[in-house]
């Protein structure tokens, strides 16, 4: 699926610079950016989505003990 994306003139610059130098295309680097990129990113906003419902008391969470006995790990 096509994207665009504006870049800064210095990070076009360096990713262009990449680019000529490795004999790769700038579309590479970037594909390689987010692929490596997304997954923290979406743990990031993801846990900070639930922080945020968790101080609200819109998630409801489960004592470590408690889970455990149901899941039949207790000692």
């Amino acid at each position: 699926m096509p994207t665009s994306i504006r870049l800064e003139p210095d990070v076009e610059e360096r990713l262009s610079f990449l680019a000529s130098q490795t004999g790769r295309t700038k579309a590479f680097y970037l594909r390689e950016i987010i692929d490596r990129g997304l997954e923290d990113i979406e743990d990031y906003y993801l846990a900070a989505d639930v922080l945020e419902r968790l101080r609200k008391g819109q998630e409801k969470t489960h004592a470590a003990d408690d889970v455990r006995k149901e899941l039949g790990l207790a000692d």
